[in-house]
């Protein structure tokens, strides 16, 4: 045992650098954290203890002035601002603001999860939030607070950067790598989230430590928990004694040195883990400060005393927000390491906890959520166009924008890292789908209503919308001539096949013209009195074109799709020696199929002749529900008991053959005496006519499959299986914004539930020359088990008997049946470069349906006939996605000075929405040296792209959620090895001319202005939709 001088030096090695004083200092931010869903509704929150959060924390901060407090979600801020807050609160919020105590991090409307959300979404949440925030109160967050997300994305602190954030704080990172940061003092880095944008966008980012962002909770001298004096929350009402359970001892003079050297214990333990002697002191937990009184009297004690006694302590405490703790660590004036495009995915807890079965969890709530936004993303620039062109059009403008917020606040909801991860409660997985669906009808309604109002219908009429990949026309409309109106929502030319329900075999399709439309016609798989007519349609971006439908027999109609069924075959016992192989082409493909299985068998790139062998199949993890005997799998966790198990032994196949399209539906039986099936895939392939571009189209082989219901305890795969050498290599995507590479990876325990990854969008293996691809319209777990496999998680059903699970309803009974889509793409790498970014944005942006039945037939508008109903069709190079064409309605001056000085002075700007701004977003698809073309820069003319919509006469470049003026944002530039002083960073190129040039990997953001046309007072419309709901616009 060495002699205790030296242990004593040893223990003083361990202290951080010491400051001026020679002591560390605590930085004490109080914070509450507040889901946005999870275990109990909005609703219940808020009753229970959200609002009272922030009536009473703006109580306790104007009397104490030394009181501060970060609030994060604004979901809940803008729900107590409107509905809560007294005038008195109001003003108290913005002196409290101005002084800098009480401070908005984040700011979005919730704390996104990062490993199942799409970027586009990441952005929407984060701009609705940040809009409310400068156009109320002139402030513009700076710093993140992302504690809970499980695991932490790469694409994040890139987005953050070019919100013009100066850090980053994240906090759940796999549980061997933390331990390994905190030995090594390496939690704080320089991330570079992206490889492209790398130090044009890198931001610094803080991994909390092993205490994350919970007062520790236990201390030495009470069974009670620590730093809690008011307590838990208590649902469903507060109680009326203000009672709550587990309330921390209050302070006294008895107690108050115990509490001290608890505190300060832990203040040491965790700067011995960072490089600076100051301290990141969380105060606060899930659903904290609804009592803010008694927390705050009881910590104005404690930290009294600690500074008060710093000497023996050797430690100062403090309030603080979390630019009171970055900016002390940026005047440290450190060099920091620098951090790649790595991601911290996936995220375990410990070795048989791996938080991978959340990316699956929920599928249909995933799905509800991504069909969501891609309507929206459609609805914002219909609606765009609709009030740019037709200024004096009949539609309430102010109606018809709360119908698209109605949408931007559930889709931004969802977004919640307890919401589309598919962890939260039954009800509130209810309330989700319930808010998705009302914003859903309502932006339908405001697109059928636009449809209405540019056709000039008569009141006789219908028209409704749909975005659904099996649209459905009208139900027995058989005495009228049925329409549909397609709308394409991407600012590309697109080629592609609508499917719509029809009640007859016989059908004619004609374009406005009177031209016969190229369209099949085939019995459905869903129903067996209707049929599924599918409909070629090449549409220019942003444009819509109008279809008409006949049901009768004669020359021009639809080709008839031919069924073949095919005997339903035995598995176990196939004759590996005697295949027969049916072949299905097209002028990309040939996929083979044995026929002594009914699996498929291989498929041929035919422009180059390579054969990739390729089976598919479904298989089941079984997973233990019992506590008592090993590891569970539940909302979040995926703990497999073995290997997956093939879980049907005969296979059914059906094929219907077409000019246009083939269908190869198989069903999988778990035995040959078996009638109904838990699983089905239905694989589609076209063959476009001359006179079309089928580029996209011909090279998808578009998979819908058929999942559920599952027994319970069981997690549904499907695999496919190639002869690739892959090395069990995999890549993902980050939210559809950049690819990770995600080798295999052995591990102690649980290596199968480890290795699973994230698919957002994308997907792939590859061997030296040849890549197959997936594409996905919601999010996926994925793993690749074996070499030349990949495998990917459909579906979960589970039941546990965890205490804490049950006694909040997070077991995941889901007895579903799921039915998501999946394109696969095969060819070389050069060819799958150039067809995966824009096929997977068409699969996400599908166009939306809109149909409509007259019995009168109106005369076509000279518009339709020109094939854009919005004058000139708005289109980007293949390396460019307009990411965003929206009227966000905000009434902030874009001047900040102006604006600040409106806020402070109660000016701001009331009444209707401001309709003359327009947000536009362009990103670059291509990371830098991708492609030898693709990935160059790209040189845009913005008056020009949108010279469809009108004159454009002024554009302003904006930080990516719009609150920033590019030209005076100074982003911190922290010291590393590659930038050896620190100091500010604006590293964007902008032209006064309206020509700007996109890098890879870019995100650009303008606000535009038009010349203003004249207008005139809108007028009542009246108009019919789905459901026979009538909505009317009141006269301004």
């Amino acid at each position: 045992m060495p002699p205790p001088l030296l242990l004593l030096l040893f223990f003083f090695s361990l202290l951080p650098p010491a400051d001026g004083r020679g002591e560390l200092r605590a930085f004490v931010v109080a914070h509450s954290h507040m889901d946005v869903g999870w275990v109990y509704t909005v609703q219940e929150s808020m009753h229970a203890y959200a609002a009272n959060v922030y009536t009473t924390v703006v109580e306790e901060l104007m009397k104490g002035k030394q009181h501060k407090f970060i609030a994060v979600e604004q979901e809940f801020f803008r729900l107590w601002w409107d509905a809560v807050a007294t005038g008195t609160q109001k003003q108290q919020v913005h002196q409290l603001l101005q002084e800098g105590r009480l401070e908005f991090v984040i700011g979005g409307q919730v704390m996104h999860d990062e490993a199942v959300t799409l970027i586009d979404d990441q952005i929407l949440q984060l701009t609705e939030g940040h809009g409310f925030l400068y156009e109320t109160f002139g402030i513009r967050p700076q710093f993140s607070w992302h504690i809970d997300p499980f695991g932490a994305s790469a694409t994040t602190p890139t987005l953050y950067s070019l919100a013009g954030f100066n850090a980053h704080l994240i906090s759940r990172i796999d549980y061997d790598l933390k331990a390994d940061m905190q030995t090594n003092k390496k939690l704080q880095f320089v991330w570079q989230g992206s490889p492209s944008l790398s130090e044009r966008q890198e931001i610094f980012t803080h991994v909390m430590d092993q205490y994350s962002y919970c007062t520790p909770s236990q201390i030495p001298f009470s069974n009670r928990s620590g730093f809690y004096w008011n307590g838990i929350a208590a649902f469903p009402d507060p109680p009326k004694d203000g009672v709550y359970p587990n309330m921390s001892l209050p302070v006294t003079d008895t107690n108050i040195h115990l509490y001290a050297k608890t505190m300060v214990a832990n203040i040491k333990e965790r700067a011995a883990w960072f490089r600076t002697s100051d301290v990141l002191w969380p105060w606060g937990c899930d659903k904290q400060f609804f009592n803010a009184s008694v927390q705050y009297s009881n910590m104005d004690l404690l930290l009294d005393y600690i500074n008060k006694h710093s000497d023996e302590f050797g430690v100062t405490v403090q309030y603080a927000t979390v630019s009171d703790y970055f900016q002390a660590i940026y005047s440290r004036n450190l060099t920091w390491e620098i951090r790649d495009s790595q991601d911290f995915l996936p995220y375990s807890t410990e070795p048989f906890q791996a938080w991978t079965g959340f990316y699956t969890s929920r599928s249909t709530l995933k799905g509800i959520a991504r069909r969501a936004s891609s309507l929206l993303y459609a609805g914002e620039s219909f609606f765009t166009q609709y009030v740019r062109k037709h200024p004096a059009s009949s539609i309430c403008k102010c109606g018809a924008l709360k119908q698209l917020q109605s949408l931007r606040w559930a889709v931004s909801e969802v977004q919640h890292h307890d919401g589309i991860t598919g962890t939260e409660s039954p009800k509130v997985k209810d309330m989700y789908m319930n808010n998705l669906m009302y914003g859903i009808f309502n932006v339908k309604k405001l697109m059928a209503s636009i449809i209405f109002d540019m056709n000039n219908a008569k009141k006789n009429g219908e028209v409704y919308s749909s975005v659904y990949n099996k649209d459905s026309g009208i139900p027995g409309a058989t005495d009228v001539d049925q329409y549909v109106v397609v709308y394409n929502p991407l600012a590309w030319n697109i080629t592609t096949f609508v499917t719509v329900s029809v009640s007859h075999l016989a059908m004619s399709v004609y374009d406005e013209l009177g031209l016969p439309v190229p369209a099949q016609v085939q019995s459905s798989v869903e129903s067996h009195s209707t049929y599924d007519l599918y409909i070629l349609v090449a549409i220019s971006g942003l444009s819509y074109r109008k279809y008409s439908i006949k049901a009768l027999n004669g020359k021009q109609s639809a080709f008839i799709g031919r069924s073949v069924k095919y005997k339903q075959k035995d598995i176990t016992r196939a004759d590996q020696e005697s295949q027969q192989l049916l072949p299905v082409v097209n002028n990309c493909y040939q996929v083979l199929f044995d026929q002594n299985t009914n699996l498929m068998h291989s498929i041929t790139e035919r422009e180059t002749n390579q054969t990739v062998q390729l089976t598919q199949e479904f298989l089941e993890y079984h997973v233990n529900g019992d506590v008592m005997k090993g590891p569970i799998s539940d909302n979040y966790l995926f703990a497999p008991n073995a290997s997956a198990v093939p879980v049907s032994k005969a296979v059914g196949l059906e094929v219907v053959f077409g000019n246009l399209m083939t269908e190869i539906r198989q069903y999988f039986y778990s035995n040959v005496t078996a009638q109904d099936y838990i699983y089905a895939v239905y694989t589609r392939m076209y063959t476009v006519p001359e006179g079309y571009d089928g580029k996209l189209l011909c090279h998808r082989i578009e998979q819908e499959y058929s999942v559920g219901p599952l027994e319970l305890n069981r997690e549904a795969v499907l695999r496919t299986s190639t002869n690739l050498n892959t090395r069990q290599l995999l890549y993902t995507d980050s939210n559809g914004y950049q690819i990770q590479k995600r080798p295999f990876k052995a591990y102690m325990n649980n290596t199968v539930a480890r290795n699973y990854y994230p698919m957002v969008q994308t997907a792939y293996i590859e061997d030296d020359t040849t890549r197959l691809m997936l594409l996905a319209e919601r999010a996926h777990g994925v793993s690749s088990q074996g070499n030349g496999q990949v495998e990917v998680m459909l579906h979960r059903r589970l039941w546990n008997n965890l205490q804490w699970d049950l006694n909040y309803n997070l077991t995941l009974n889901d007895s579903s049946v799921v039915r998501p889509v999946i394109w696969l793409i095969l060819g070389s790498k050069d060819v799958t470069n150039m067809l995966y970014r824009t096929s997977g944005l068409a699969l996400e942006h599908r166009p939306v349906v809109m149909f409509g039945a007259l019995s009168d037939k109106p005369k076509l508008p000279r518009q339709l006939q020109q094939n854009s109903v919005h004058g000139s069709p708005v289109t980007v190079p293949p390396n460019l996605h307009l990411q965003t064409l929206s009227i966000p309605g905000w009434r902030y001056s874009s001047n900040h000075a102006e604006q600040v000085h409106n806020v402070h002075m109660g000016k701001q700007k009331q009444g209707d929405a401001d309709f003359s701004r327009v947000l536009l977003r362009i990103r670059h698809l291509y990371e830098a040296g991708e492609d030898p073309v693709l990935s160059k820069p790209v040189m845009v003319n913005l008056k020009s792209l949108l010279n469809g919509l009108g004159s454009v006469i002024l554009v302003e470049e904006r930080s990516l959620t719009g609150t920033w003026d590019v030209n005076t944002l100074k982003r911190w530039k922290w010291k590393t090895a590659q930038y050896t002083s620190k100091g500010f960073s604006n590293s964007t190129e902008t032209s006064e001319n309206s020509i700007v040039t996109v890098h890879p990997k870019e995100i650009r953001t303008f606000f535009v202005y038009f010349q203003a046309s004249g207008c005139r007072t809108s007028k009542m419309l009246l108009f019919w939709v789905l459901w026979e709901i009538r909505s009317f616009c009141l006269e301004t």
